[in-house]
């Protein structure tokens, strides 16, 4: 019988039957859209020009190719970091160790794929492959979150996180029931969220991610198929269906990127810096409300322009990799669209735990930071 622990986590998503039905159309969800941005109508809309058969999904070249990737960024992963950061304190009051070596993974990758193009490596047979990619990576997706499902089975009850752990095998399979798998000290949460499909993103140690989420299917298959074959739609919608941009529209959507990121980076950091060490000079200053726990809240600052800047950012991004497209079809705006219903629920579940957790303070903090994500709007 499976470990039990204290008073557990309200069901999200649905429940079960939420669960099931996202383990399904996510991956469907997926598909609809690459068969979509290659087709002539290219509609984010309706069904799809075609249903490719098993034969146009299933390549051992594809497969090869995908574990090949995997395989050099778990062997880049393992290269010795110049430093080592220790995440939140967990239930048992340790912390563990993380190498914080994203940027030289990114370099080391971008100066091989580039020896690669110089000695005749065919990039340009990637777009014919893009489907018997994404096919293995969600069967690899799946395949990986029944090996995490079954290693939480062993796992003490203080690695368990704090939702995943209804005794419902399909929604615990969906949510993930252990908060940091591990074998020996290699992070499989950590390499997912940082190597396959986000090269670089290192301020993440103090995300609802790694702090709160278990790792399951849906981390995982958002981790290695939805990120990489989603998220670059815009790219692929491009390949199929040229717009011609001139300078300065070029100009103004770089000026609109670089301020999503600006707002991004900013508010991510200055939360980063100050969960570790609320006495850094970079942020001692800034206003803060105390809260019966011990920890403070910022209420200045980034934090206390809007209660989740790092969303706007995100947002204000998103639209920016949109808008190279054009106006005259909606699918490349499904990036912009699918990102704030997630990151709008992300909010909303944000805003349960930290009203659980800090109780008044936070209370107080919402009076203080009216709005949650975009100023004056919402």
């Amino acid at each position: 019988m499976a470990p039990t622990q204290g008073p557990r986590a309200p069901l999200e998503f649905g429940g079960p039957l939420g669960a099931a039905a996202l383990l399904l159309l996510l991956p469907a969800t997926m598909f609809h859209l690459l068969l979509a941005a290659r087709s002539g109508p290219a509609r984010l809309l309706g069904p799809p020009a075609y249903l490719p058969g098993l034969e146009a999904l299933w390549s051992p070249r594809a497969l090869l190719l995908w574990l090949a990737w995997l395989g050099l960024q778990a062997a880049l992963y393992l290269l010795p970091a110049r430093k080592v950061a220790e995440g939140q304190e967990l239930k048992d009051e340790s912390r563990l160790r993380y190498p914080i070596n994203g940027f030289q993974a990114l370099v080391l990758t971008a100066l091989l794929v580039g020896l690669g193009m110089s000695a005749g490596l065919p990039l340009g047979a990637l777009p014919e492959m893009l489907l018997p990619l994404a096919f293995v990576a969600t069967l690899t997706a799946f395949i990986f979150s029944l090996f995490l499902y079954m290693k939480a089975q062993v796992a003490p009850v203080s690695a368990l996180a704090p939702g995943g752990n209804s005794g419902n095998p399909i929604y615990d399979f969906f949510l993930g029931r252990e908060l940091n798998p591990r074998i020996c000290f290699f992070d499989f949460k950590y390499f997912c969220e940082l190597r396959p499909g986000l090269i670089g993103w290192e301020a993440i140690l103090t995300t609802m991610d790694i702090t709160h989420d278990g790792f399951g299917f849906m981390l995982a298959f958002g981790d290695i198929a939805w990120v990489p074959f989603t998220y670059s739609l815009q790219a692929q919608f491009l390949l199929h269906h040229p717009q011609p941009l001139g300078l300065p529209m070029a100009s103004v959507i770089c000026l609109i990127n670089a301020i999503g990121y600006y707002i991004f980076r900013g508010a991510n950091s200055q939360k980063n810096t100050f969960r570790k060490n609320p006495s850094d000079p970079r942020v001692a200053g800034l206003e803060t409300i105390s809260t019966a726990t011990g920890r403070k809240l910022l209420v200045s600052g980034w934090w206390g322009m809007v209660r989740h800047p790092n969303y706007l950012g995100d947002l204000i991004m998103a639209l920016a990799w949109s808008l190279p497209c054009g106006v005259s079809h909606l699918l490349p705006y499904f990036y912009l669209l699918y990102f704030t219903a997630l990151l709008v629920h992300r909010e909303a579940r944000d805003e349960r735990q930290c009203l659980q957790k800090y109780g008044l303070a936070w209370q107080e903090y919402c009076r203080r930071v009216p709005y949650r994500i975009m100023p004056y709007i919402y």
